[in-house]
């Protein structure tokens, strides 16, 4: 019997019509145009249905509570199809896929988040490369876990970023070689098809939480902190530079001292895209350690932002969260 895949249409480039304005999301624009293209009904293909959210979401306006519809809605027809694909703008298509990846527990069946840079409509979009391979990938490659595909990679969702504006080549894994690549063959690397004993899914809640970012430069003042912890956010993410250092300015130090203090959770990442933080490395980078900020390792900004969300919204209290934002809890980071 063929492999039966749920597509969760949620908006972006992929399905966006041509107009007077430019591209513009057009309600069974993409699903007509996908019963027109024979590609998507060959018979080596899946059977699959495409469900069109409305409206269409533009991802730079995606928010948690949109995290939480997508996963609700795998969740509810998780398990009538052998896997399910999400079309998505990539703009926030990291975040949404690291959100997911937290979401959900004991996945027997492959999520994997697509999209495309130029309207599967348009001559040279890249859009049918990337949705004919995730679906036949969901259906015969069933990597368990929450993977991005884009430019015959898929990648691990929370390890993804963005790294390229308007290439083919939008997206990357720094720190963690691709689940697997689609070439002439298809070759897993990372990933694992497997069939893992079956447990029940599931879904936890994410809720917004107010999470700040300050990323560090030469000069920052410690008013500009001062500021932002002054506001009720209950985490802060440190981009730091190199391997986790920061300025030993005693005000800036004292105000993260501070913050941490008021049961605020720090979590110092790097501004590089590859490497690791150690913060035992350098007295810049100590100094923080002794104002109770903690490593946030080799974790992107994505996946950092997303794991406080789903931690802060479980109702952890701040000794648990500073734990297990250390605790390696979907392969999103290597600590140590």
């Amino acid at each position: 019997m063929k492999k039966r895949i749920y597509v969760a249409y949620t908006g972006g480039t992929i399905g966006m019509k041509e107009s007077s304005q430019g591209y513009v999301p057009v309600k069974g624009h993409l699903t007509e145009f996908i019963k027109q293209t024979p590609e998507f009904q060959r018979d080596e293909m899946p059977d699959f249905v495409i469900h069109e959210y409305q409206p269409l979401i533009d991802s730079s306006n995606m928010a948690p509570s949109d995290w939480q519809r997508i996963a609700e809605d795998i969740r509810d027809h998780y398990d009538d199809y052998d896997g399910f694909v999400v079309l998505h703008g990539t703009d926030t298509m990291a975040y949404t896929s690291s959100a997911l990846s937290f979401m959900f527990e004991n996945l027997t069946k492959p999520v994997i988040v697509t999209g495309s840079q130029i309207p599967l409509s348009q001559l040279r979009s890249d859009g049918q490369v990337n949705l004919l391979n995730a679906l036949y990938i969901a259906a015969n490659y069933p990597i368990s876990e929450v993977g991005l595909f884009f430019n015959n990679k898929l990648f691990r969702g929370n390890r993804s970023i963005k790294a390229y504006a308007d290439g083919f080549n939008a997206f990357d894994s720094p720190n963690m070689p691709p689940l697997l690549e689609a070439g002439i063959n298809i070759r897993v690397i990372a990933g694992k098809v497997e069939h893992k004993p079956h447990q029940p899914l599931k879904l936890s809640a994410i809720t917004p939480q107010p999470v700040g970012v300050i990323h560090l430069y030469p000069g920052i003042s410690a008013e500009l902190v001062a500021n932002v912890i002054k506001q009720p956010v209950k985490a802060l993410i440190l981009r730091s530079y190199g391997v986790g250092n920061a300025p030993q300015d005693p005000e800036l130090l004292a105000c993260l001292k501070k913050a941490s203090e008021q049961g605020i959770v720090i979590v110092n990442i790097s501004q590089c895209t590859k490497g690791t933080v150690n913060m035992g490395g350098y007295a810049t980078g100590s100094a923080l350690s002794q104002c109770s900020v903690i490593s946030g390792y080799d974790m992107t900004l994505e996946a950092a932002l997303t794991k406080l969300h789903y931690l802060l919204s479980q109702g952890h209290d701040y000794h648990q969260v500073c734990h297990l934002m250390q605790q390696d809890l979907r392969g999103e980071l290597v600590s140590g």
